[in-house]
């Protein structure tokens, strides 16, 4: 037999066709495959450094775990379905038309029918698998839950079955209610396909086995809606769709009661459906399962609406007011307000003499420095370097500065690898050379400098001050909320140090290099390591650069926040960590909360709406997620080492059930707060996030009585913050101060209410103020039992107290004020608003506003140059806050306030050469005022100049030149000011005073 002539050119060999793609295909898969192995293994790595390597291990398990359990009982259901249907198919089909088309479809699913059978239910098992992983804590929580001891007042049942099984029952029934509609639509499509359904001119053809298939369906489908409708029931309490959370009176008496018999007629159905499978006929099921539809179309929807629309309403503060005290006590309790001691607070408005004198702690405590305003301040003065910086808002802290508490402004110097050259801004610069911030900046709350810089405690390059020093603890920042994406640290013993430490201090001193030695990040060294990193964060620098040495650490996810939420991903993380430093380390104190939406009876709240404020809207913390919550605890109190990184997480409420059942589950990840240490425990303080959340609930659950509650005509809001412009709540702020019921002063958190807002209208008077205590003490591992207490302060609306509003139009209408405050705009200077803070002295309510004066250009920095206050209808303005409230409070407040040292910054009143105050105009006060403008403008140009140039000492004489031209400044305008008119608040003698009638 011949073979047919060979079609290739003689000497060339064969080749093989088709081998290409499938090489590709390979190719592509183990690269993809590879990169998902880096990220997967580089987390490995990650963990186990950071010692919490459980939480991956226990979180990634449950996730396969469950997984692989949808996948099967998607996979299952769908594959068994299509199966029975394909074998169950008829021999033929009579209807020869119908006949054609099915045999057109089967024979194109035909060459790859064995592929579709097991593809698909592959491919929903995938969606199913993933889906249900996605619900691990719900499971987790489930297999490892506590009791609350406390019972819901309609079951009866432990509120953890509500936040714990009842979840995850839910999940279990919803994701088999899906797997049973899935896997029935797929074995209805497979009988239709191949004929054993078909749709005839005399109605719908079914085989025998179709006819069982579908009846087993719908059993399975019926007995899980049967079981969700049962489920429904206890559901009904953590409703949140009406007036008020939770089962209010239709719930009970109509919703309940129709669930119970919806889940029991579902279950009647089921039975008919398996009758139906058994005797073959249909019309039993088919008329069940339509009286199930009308029945709950009937007694679910209509017979509930009738109900409320013609029983409740007419009547609905009576029906519903059993309903409305459980809302009210299931709320406070979910949120923690059930131990909010309350005192009716009669606060007057007349500013007598001496009133503060019971309050001297308090005002010698008050806060000048706005935290949000003096970033630059400590930027252009203790910034150093360009590749340095300092947040946009800083932290408030205290610390014991020679057997005081001190209020503090705190920061820390972290790294800014954008602010190197252009020339520098290489892969080594950026990711091996420049690694690190250094030290930490603080500065005293209730003080300041005669020229209006702040009164820094802790300063300086090396980092000395009454916090300590190099030698006393470890100033290097290698993490912080501002730290690079990563950097190659480490060396080994005797090698060359490549790190920038830092600068000089000051003229002669050496620039100093480092090289890490702790143990912050994943080893490096290793060639594999180097691909995996390489690969992680896409640089081929990383694998081929001299910079990478055997010993070398790769330090990322340096965030405090990051690293906290990815070593407890059951916990939502406070928006603002804070810097302290703690037992001769920086250390992050990081709150977190564990949550749940599912509390029985209790008010959802929105975390991104109740949180909003002026600090989120302007991004200088960061906004909670936008989920709902009804309960929420400070469960954790967490330390970020700002060195090494190190996370420590302490169980701070260890009486919630919700933190028990996660430490089941992560048993090695959570410590008793009995081990931290007593500074740590100093610098704990009351989380705002949390704080925020609850004043938001408080503005409507202060009422406990339910019929004043129906009405809501004792509603409060929080108010917008009149220091900018937008319409935002005010941030809540710290202080120390003493409220009327405490016997000292303690650090508290502080936010104030005015009656309730309705379509952006309200009057701004004060109804309440709220105070969180936070000292925790300073013994190890002991909690004072103060900490935590919320003190409500509710003031009678007929005192009339001024709220935050009225306060700071008061200042800003005032003519005394506006013409002081214009004549510091003059020189194109801004004049900067700083918080305004509400205290309880004097009998009243007092408000406190520094004032803040910037001149142009971009290294200039607000200066503290004035304070206002506020007391009832009298208003002070002073250079000092000492001479503010003297002023205020008929020439002596009673108590001297934390600047009243300050004596430099009062202008002297001019006086005649026999010694009589001069009469406006005496003098010729607008040449000096003008000359004294002129001089200060030369001295802001020089010292932009000086600092361009690197001049520091140049700058330095720069400033003073100019803080002397805003004194002379301030001289002048004292010439200028007109008497005050008869009646207002008797200034100090070299005050500029300002009040209004009636005070």
């Amino acid at each position: 037999m011949s073979r047919p002539a060979s079609t290739v050119p003689p000497g060339r060999p064969p080749t093989r066709r088709g081998a290409l793609t499938p090489t590709l295909i390979i190719v592509a898969l183990i690269v993809v495959g590879f990169i998902f192995f880096a990220n997967v293994w580089t987390d490995v790595l990650w963990y186990q450094q950071l010692g919490f390597f459980e939480v991956f291990m226990t979180e990634n398990l449950a996730r396969i775990g469950i997984f692989l359990a949808g996948f099967a009982a998607m996979f299952t259901a769908v594959f068994f379905a299509i199966r029975v249907a394909y074998h169950a198919r008829p021999v033929y089909a009579p209807d020869s038309e119908i006949r054609d088309n099915l045999n057109r479809y089967q024979a194109q699913l035909e060459p790859v029918r064995r592929v579709v059978m097991v593809g698909l239910p592959i491919l929903f098992g995938l969606f199913a698998g993933s889906a249900a992983a996605s619900q691990w804590q719900k499971v987790l929580l489930f297999l490892n839950q506590e009791p609350f001891g406390q019972n819901d007042p309609q079951f009866g049942l432990d509120i953890s079955f509500y936040l714990m099984t009842l979840p995850f029952l839910g999940f279990v029934t919803g994701f088999l209610i899906s797997v049973t509609v899935v896997a029935g639509l797929a074995g209805i499509l497979t009988h239709y396909l191949y004929g054993s359904i078909r749709i005839m001119e005399r109605g719908i053809f079914t085989s025998r086995a179709a006819q069982i298939h579908l009846a087993v369906t719908g059993t399975a489908f019926l007995l899980l809606m049967g079981v969700n409708f049962w489920l429904d029931r206890y559901s009904t309490v953590q409703n949140n769709s009406g007036r008020w959370a939770g089962a209010l009176y239709t719930d009970v008496n109509a919703v309940i009661p129709t669930k119970a018999i919806l889940a029991v007629a579902a279950a009647i159905v089921a039975v008919l459906f398996i009758v139906a499978a058994v005797i073959g006929k249909w019309r039993l099921p088919v008329i069940g399962t339509a009286m199930l539809i009308i029945t709950a179309i009937l007694a679910g929807g209509v017979y509930p609406w009738v109900i409320q629309q013609f029983q409740v309403r007419p009547s609905e503060q009576t029906l519903e007011n059993q309903y409305i005290q459980r809302n009210i006590a299931m709320t406070r309790a979910a949120y923690g307000l059930d131990k909010v001691q309350e005192k009716r607070y009669n606060a007057t408005t007349a500013a007598t003499t001496g009133a503060l004198a019971p309050d001297a702690q308090t005002t010698a405590n008050i806060r000048l420095l706005d935290p949000n305003l003096i970033s630059d301040a400590f930027s252009q003065l203790e910034q150093y370097r360009p590749y340095y910086q300092f947040p946009s808002a800083l932290n408030v802290d205290r610390y014991e500065i020679d057997g005081k508490i001190q209020d503090t402004v705190i920061a820390v110097r972290e790294l800014n690898p954008d602010g190197l050259a252009t020339n520098q801004q290489s892969w080594l610069n950026r990711h091996v050379v420049y690694t690190h911030g250094y030290g930490v900046v603080a500065a005293k709350g209730n003080k300041f400098t005669v020229d209006g810089k702040p009164d820094f405690l802790q300063s300086g390059i090396p980092s000395n001050g009454a916090l300590g020093n190099d030698s006393t603890y470890q100033p290097r920042i290698y993490f912080g909320q501002d730290s690079p994406d990563y950097s190659i640290v480490g060396a080994p013993a005797g090698a060359a140090h490549r790190e920038q430490d830092r600068p000089a201090g000051k003229e002669g001193d050496a620039e100093t290099q480092y090289t890490f030695t702790g143990n912050g990040g994943p080893n490096v060294g290793s060639f594999f390591n180097k691909i995996l990193y390489a690969i992680k964060f896409q640089s081929s620098d990383l694998l081929l650069s001299d910079g990478v040495n055997a010993e070398s650490q790769i330090l990322y996810d340096r965030n405090p926040r990051d690293r906290v939420e990815k070593v407890a991903p059951y916990l939502t993380v406070d928006g603002n960590p804070y810097p302290a430093v703690v037992d001769g380390r920086v250390k992050w104190i990081v709150d977190g909360y564990t949550t749940s939406p599912y509390f029985p009876y209790s008010q959802q709240e929105q975390l991104s709406a109740a949180t909003a404020d002026s600090q989120t809207a302007a991004n200088r913390t960061v906004a909670l997620p936008n989920s709902t919550v009804n309960y929420i605890r400070n469960s954790v109190k967490a330390t970020v080492d700002a060195y090494d990184g190190s996370v420590t997480l302490y169980a701070w409420d260890d009486q919630d059930p919700v933190l028990k059942a996660w430490e089941k589950i992560f048993p090695t990840s959570v410590k008793p707060y009995s081990e931290m240490s007593g500074q740590l425990m100093s610098h704990v303080r009351y989380p705002e996030d949390l704080f925020k959340v609850q004043r938001e609930l408080l503005g409507r659950y202060h009422v406990t009585n339910p019929d004043s509650f129906y009405t809501n005509i004792d509603a409060w809001s929080v108010p917008n913050d009149p220091t900018v412009k937008d319409e935002v709540k005010q941030p809540p702020y710290y202080m120390s101060l003493k409220m009327p019921d405490q016997d000292k002063p303690a650090f508290q958190l502080t936010s104030s209410f005015i009656p309730q807002v309705v379509n952006g209208n309200a009057r701004n008077v004060l109804y309440g103020f709220l105070a969180a205590d936070s000292d925790a003490g300073n013994q190890k591992g002991v909690k004072a039992d103060s900490y935590g207490q919320l003190r409500l302060l509710q003031i009678p609306p007929e005192t009339q107290v001024p709220g935050p509003g009225q306060a700071q139009n008061k200042f800003n209408s005032d003519p005394t004020v506006s013409q002081a405050l214009n004549l510091l705009r003059q020189g194109a200077s801004a004049v900067l608003n700083g918080n305004l803070l509400t205290l309880p002295v004097g009998g009243g309510m007092a408000y406190v506003q520094p004032v803040y004066l910037r001149s142009t250009g971009e290294t200039s920095y607000p200066t503290l140059q004035r304070v206002l206050v506020a007391f009832g209808d009298k208003i002070g303005f002073a250079p000092t806050l000492d001479e503010a409230l003297n002023q205020l409070f008929g020439g002596n407040s009673g108590a001297a306030a934390g600047d009243s040292a300050n004596k430099g910054q009062t202008p002297a009143t001019p006086t005649t050469p026999g010694g009589t105050p001069a009469a406006p105009g005496t003098t010729d006060a607008k040449a000096e005022l003008k000359a004294a403008l002129d001089d200060a403008s030369a001295a802001i140009k020089a010292g932009q100049d000086a600092l361009a140039k690197g001049d520091f000492a140049t700058y330095g004489d720069q400033q003073k030149k100019l803080a002397a031209a805003l004194q002379k400044a301030l001289e002048a305008e004292a010439k200028l000011e007109t008497p005050a008119p008869a009646g207002t608040a008797t200034p100090a003698p070299s005050a500029s005073p300002s009040a209004t009638a009636g005070g």
